[in-house]
């Protein structure tokens, strides 16, 4: 039987655990495809792509306009100052013009309704850049990287240590359900995932402001403690997140000497994770920045060429 085609890629929780696995297999796909031949097949050619940004971005950016290319199409970068989403225009009124211009839409924003809005008023695959509220291609990227390190997903287990309420976080859990992937999140009270993402994702979710919740992970994950917005609790973050640091001390909690080190940058080194976990041993923190070239190829592949999820 066929996996359900997908109209937009904006949101995990959207998602059937076949059409996320079909995501999977489809980055496995192309990025084997790439390995071996140094090249894709130009399967959207004469396709554009408008990147639509609030935010700064290395990794969304470079990995969007690069897999355009890799798949013969054609990405453009429209910065806030151009744009002015939902200030000089709504939301509403930007994606009913480019939907006259180009084949989809990447936007990366401040408040996920304008993902929804655009959703509902374009008339072309938009996608998640991230949001205040989650990151699926972040997600998508980070599943693949640890599908590709430890050969599988189910029954594993990955501990969230630091700002569990954050978008990546939330994506991860989402994430987590459609394949089997047990997650604990290691915070601080406060930090903690939202009652609504907890019911939402479909995981296994252990909730703790204990360190001993990291014993017996296969991964390790953090974040930034002071993700952009969150600047005005700056102070607040930085009294209370430091004991939930990613160093070596607590790589050893963990009682496992497999366990992979995870973070999807950019990383304030010194802050939630040390030089010496970051560029250790167990760090696949590069091998996963890579991998979103390759998640995000799938999802261009398939919104914009109908490429058929296995």
């Amino acid at each position: 039987m066929s996996v359900q085609p997908l109209c937009h890629f904006t949101g995990i929780s959207d998602l059937s655990s076949e059409q996320f696995w079909g995501l999977l297999k489809l980055a496995r796909q192309l990025k084997d495809e790439w390995t071996q031949s140094g090249c894709n097949e130009p399967i959207l050619a004469g396709k554009s792509l408008a990147m639509l940004f609030e935010k700064p971005s290395l990794r969304t950016r470079v990995s969007f306009e690069m897999g355009m290319q890799h798949l013969g199409g054609y990405a453009f970068y429209l910065s806030p100052a151009e744009v002015g989403l939902g200030t000089r225009e709504s939301a509403a009124d930007v994606i009913r013009v480019l939907s006259g211009y180009v084949d989809g839409v990447m936007a990366r924003v401040f408040d996920h309704r304008q993902i929804e809005e655009m959703v509902e008023w374009g008339s072309v695959p938009i996608i998640n850049g991230l949001s205040d509220y989650s990151h699926p291609c972040q997600a998508l990227a980070d599943l693949f990287t640890i599908w590709e390190e430890l050969g599988a997903l189910e029954d594993k287990t990955l501990a969230y240590v630091g700002d569990g309420a954050n978008n990546v976080a939330t994506s991860l859990l989402m994430a987590a359900g459609k394949v089997g992937l047990n997650v604990r999140v290691v915070a601080p009270l406060g930090y903690v995932p939202a009652a609504e993402v907890l019911n939402a994702a479909e995981a296994e979710v252990e909730v703790t402001d204990k360190l001993d919740g990291v014993s017996g992970a296969d991964v390790l994950y953090t974040d930034v403690w002071v993700s952009m917005g969150d600047e005005d609790e700056q102070e607040e973050r930085m009294a209370v997140l430091p004991p939930y640091q990613l160093n070596e001390e607590l790589v050893q909690r963990s009682e496992n000497e497999d366990v992979l080190v995870m973070h999807c940058l950019p990383a304030h080194r010194g802050e939630e994770i040390t030089d010496k976990v970051a560029d250790g041993d167990r760090s696949v923190l590069f091998p996963q920045a890579h991998n979103r070239l390759h998640a995000q190829k799938a999802v261009l592949a398939h919104l914009l060429g109908g490429v058929g999820l296995p």
